[in-house]
């Protein structure tokens, strides 16, 4: 199997932690993927305990040196969230075929901006949305597609917790606060569960209840259109009972998800008898008064993934394990540029709904 060669810029917490770990730790990516090159101003990130690195691998400072580097067939643009759009653009403009970490951007028009320089220079792109893998994610969508829960009207999706941040993820103009940090994982999701639409109406409420930064650290988003679902999405540090990840509302049944694993039940219309409404009170025994009551059967199923699959690690493998399908054979990738671009539409209006002053002066902070 011919092994794609990958610079990576930033050594931080997502370019070591996630994206040098799957590809040297993993052996679904070890076969498929070697890291020859990575660039991180901070020289004690440069090693990663308990690997072997490529002997092609170099190791640099400036990530202007990495692009430089023409031994490199992909580039992993892991660089701090701020940067995200326009070193994409100085990667590709310098010949590089490129991932980027989320979040792409802030606004639409940057990613416009980039979607021209894409179209100009030929080379391939992806944004790295690894939870679109996440199992119990897409067990969800498969039983909300399948039918057997009806129409559906709802879907709420909450990725909650309860904790203090007070690191550059929590600056406004370094692109950064948790709808732009942990939002892009739900929100990918949301525009499955949602459908291949915009939404037609989009209310959004943010609040900085646990951050020390000038960025939101609490989001309630809500979207809908015609012929669409309603999303319910909470993306929250100040939720201390975290509940469940997914539930589906159907008219047939609904779903419910959390940790690893899914349950949902239903009944079926061909079981039940015919109703319609009546203008009459409804009479009980002795012609009391009594409440719409019929036999439900409601049939029950489960499904529980494996302990690994709840795991960064698995989902990323399975991304990666796409992008090197794509990148070798020239098919489309599952996620798909315009889908991100959608994403982002959704998180422009959230702005823009919920103006926060900014606090933070970055300078020229690279």
């Amino acid at each position: 199997m011919r092994r794609i060669k990958v610079g990576i810029i930033g050594q931080g917490r997502s370019g070591r932690n996630i994206h040098r770990h799957l590809f040297e730790t993993m052996p679904a990516l070890r076969e498929r993927y070697e890291v020859i090159a990575i660039a991180d101003p901070i020289v004690e990130r440069h090693s990663l305990d308990g690997i072997t690195p490529s002997p092609e691998l170099r190791c640099y400072t400036d990530y202007k040196q990495l692009l430089a580097d023409k031994r490199i067939e992909l580039v992993v643009n892991a660089s701090r969230s701020h940067k995200h759009i326009d070193i994409s653009i100085e990667a590709l403009e310098a010949g590089f075929n490129v991932i980027c970490e989320k979040p792409l951007a802030r606004k639409v028009a940057d990613v416009e901006r980039l979607e021209e320089v894409i179209k100009k220079t030929g080379k391939f792109f992806a944004v790295f949305q690894q939870s679109r893998f996440r199992p119990l994610f897409r067990k969800s969508l498969e039983v909300m597609n399948s039918g057997v829960l009806g129409r559906i009207v709802m879907v709420k999706v909450a990725y909650n917790c309860f904790g203090r941040r007070w690191d550059w993820q929590t600056i406004q103009d370094m692109c950064a606060g948790e709808l732009l940090n942990t939002g892009p994982h739900p929100l990918d999701q949301v525009v499955q569960f949602f459908g291949d639409a915009d939404p037609e109406q989009i209310f959004c409420k943010m609040d900085r209840a646990n951050t020390f930064g000038d960025a939101e650290d609490h989001i309630k988003l809500i979207i809908s259109g015609k012929g669409h679902p309603t999303i319910d999405v909470e993306v929250s540090r100040c939720c201390a009972f975290p509940g469940n990840t997914y539930e589906i509302y159907g008219t047939c049944g609904g779903l419910k998800a959390v940790g690893t694993e899914v349950s949902w039940k239903y009944f079926r219309p061909q079981d039940m008898g015919e109703q319609k409404a009546i203008i009459e009170p409804l009479r009980g025994e002795g012609a009391m008064p009594v409440y719409c009551s019929e036999d439900m059967h409601l049939y029950e199923e489960k499904w529980v993934a494996p302990a690994f699959a709840n795991s960064f690690d698995c989902w990323g493998t399975d991304y990666y394990k796409d992008i090197y399908e794509a990148f070798t054979t020239g098919r489309p990738t599952e996620v798909k540029l315009e889908q991100v671009k959608r994403q982002i539409r959704i998180i422009e209006e959230c702005h823009r709904q919920n103006p926060f002053p900014k606090t933070i002066d970055i300078g020229d902070t690279i």
